[in-house]
């Protein structure tokens, strides 16, 4: 009986239920922080603006909305096209799977008491709720994945690693509205269905794989890579090769009407995009794409700013193992470790790399279920000798800590400023629960004054705006937006350290 995993996945779901309901309540939030705020509002917009407003191309109901609720700024979800029409800027995938949770909410919104108008608390707590029950479901197929190729207590400790020590715990619990939670579980669900598939290939298995990979797609168009994993599942020598190329001649209906399904789910894109603009294909993200020579792989991986082994560094055990996976589950390996490969490499290439107020690398956090295999084969590694353990486990109980401590900052700790961390600031802030104001400077420069004293002091510039005021102050007006500007008497070489204060 696989007792271990299955108490170790009710301890995740108790985390994540406490994060949720009993740490930060983010459907109760208002603003943009409320769940359907930034992107999330940008995912589901869609849904009240075809159910209740009936109006998909002028939004001519997104300004009363915009006001009231605040959920993000201005009409950064959708672009004025050349055609007169707003285009939404995420494909509907993501609106899709919200769908049952959003029509939950709109039948009880005016019977509860609240406005039916897509954004009220109703409909802010049904997205929220739902993101948890996929998480939930996630998990526990992510589990039944894993044993069937890893011993129970091994993917207990996988299951502990991904949530207690990973930015999943964030993007699952508080920030479960975003599309990586619900990736996650897409992503388990097309590998447990691949491996059915390939134990008895029948046409149910094909069209569940190529409706995952579609709505995969058409949740985040970069996840159209998912269909290598049922395309590379179990091929590991060219023996297993030819037996995967005999297959698709044998079966190829079947792998036909994946596909079929699949390009099916994308078109229903195609359709949104000729409705609104009368174009079949709309790049819809305007000035934002990528830089695919060369990746930003590095700031990826390391950045202060964003880093996927800063903010979740339990994960470089992933990345060790998955060079031990051949050993352990060879006939794993290349499905795992192509695929992965070349999401990082999207990720990376990806202009805005720091994908923008994210707690490390949210992008990431799709493709963990493949790298839970590196992780399983890490862990393995480590339960077979008593100096791996002793050695090991308190390293990752620290790395669980400091994602712990990096969600905690994210929300109620206030020593996470998103895009502008600097190594400097982290390495001084990391372990604290108290910040010093004057840490705050590590976010503009690596250099730190310590010291009470101040020696050879000089005065270079002092301005009490006394002469345009009787007040000393500077009041600034429509007529007069903004201050003179002022140039100090300081040239590079004159000092060590330059300090400025001011009174607002």
């Amino acid at each position: 009986m696989s007792r271990y995993s299955l108490f170790a996945y009710l301890l995740c779901c108790a985390l994540i239920l406490a994060s949720s309901f009993l740490y930060y309540t983010k459907w109760q939030q208002t603003n943009t922080e409320a769940t359907i705020s930034w992107d999330v509002s940008g995912y589901y917009l869609y849904l009240p603006a075809v159910i209740i407003y009936k109006d998909v191309k002028a939004l001519k109901w997104w300004p009363h909305i915009n006001e009231k609720y605040n959920p993000g700024p201005g009409m950064g979800q959708a672009f004025k096209h050349e055609s007169g029409n707003f285009v939404m800027k995420y494909s509907m995938g993501q609106a899709l799977q919200f769908l049952p949770w959003f029509m939950c909410a709109h039948m009880l919104a005016e019977p509860l008491g609240y406005p039916a108008d897509g954004f009220s608390k109703p409909y802010q707590a049904a997205i929220s709720w739902g993101s948890l029950l996929l998480a939930f479901l996630g998990l526990w197929v992510l589990r039944r994945i894993l044993l069937r190729y890893f011993s129970d207590g091994i993917v207990a400790a996988v299951l502990i690693s991904i949530v207690f020590g990973s930015n999943y715990l964030e993007y699952s619990a508080i920030s479960g509205a975003m599309t990586h939670n619900w990736l996650f579980t897409l992503y388990c669900l097309l590998i447990y269905a691949t491996i059915r598939f390939y134990e008895n290939p029948g046409f149910k298995s094909a069209v569940v794989i190529g409706l995952l990979v579609g709505w995969a797609t058409l949740t985040r168009p970069t996840e159209i890579i998912s269909a290598l994993i049922p395309l590379l599942w179990g091929v590991y020598n060219m023996q297993s090769l030819r037996n995967r190329i005999e297959l698709i001649k044998f079966q190829w209906p079947k792998y036909l009407l994946a596909a079929g399904v699949a390009a099916v789910v994308m078109f229903l894109q195609a359709l949104y995009w000729k409705y609104a603009t009368g174009h079949w294909v709309v790049y819809s993200y305007e000035d934002q794409g990528f830089t695919w020579l060369p990746p930003h792989i590095e700031d990826v991986l390391w950045s202060a700013r964003a880093g996927w082994l800063v903010y979740s560094p339990l994960m470089l055990f992933a990345v060790v193992g998955m060079f031990m996976l051949p050993k352990v589950r060879k006939q794993l390996f290349p499905a795992v470790f192509v695929y992965c490969m070349i999401a990082l490499y999207i990720t990376s290439a990806w202009d805005i790399w720091w994908y923008g107020g994210s707690l490390g690398q949210r992008a990431m956090v799709q493709s963990y279920p493949l790298w839970a295999f590196g992780l399983a084969a890490f862990w393995q590694w480590v339960s077979v000798a008593n100096w791996r353990r002793w050695t090991l486990i308190p390293v990752a109980g620290i790395a669980i800590f400091i994602n712990l401590w990096w969600c905690h900052q994210a929300h109620k700790g206030g020593m996470f400023f998103p895009e502008q961390m600097t190594r400097a600031y982290i390495l001084k802030a990391l372990f604290h629960f108290e910040s010093d104001r004057n840490w705050l400077k590590l976010l503009d420069t690596k250099d730190y004054f310590e010291g009470a004293e101040r020696q050879n002091i000089r005065s270079v510039f002092k301005e009490s705006f006394g002469k345009d005021s009787l007040l000393e102050q500077l009041v600034l007006t429509l007529e007069k937006p903004s201050s003179p500007i002022y140039n100090l008497p300081v040239k590079p070489g004159d000092a060590r350290w330059l300090r400025a204060s001011l009174e607002f």
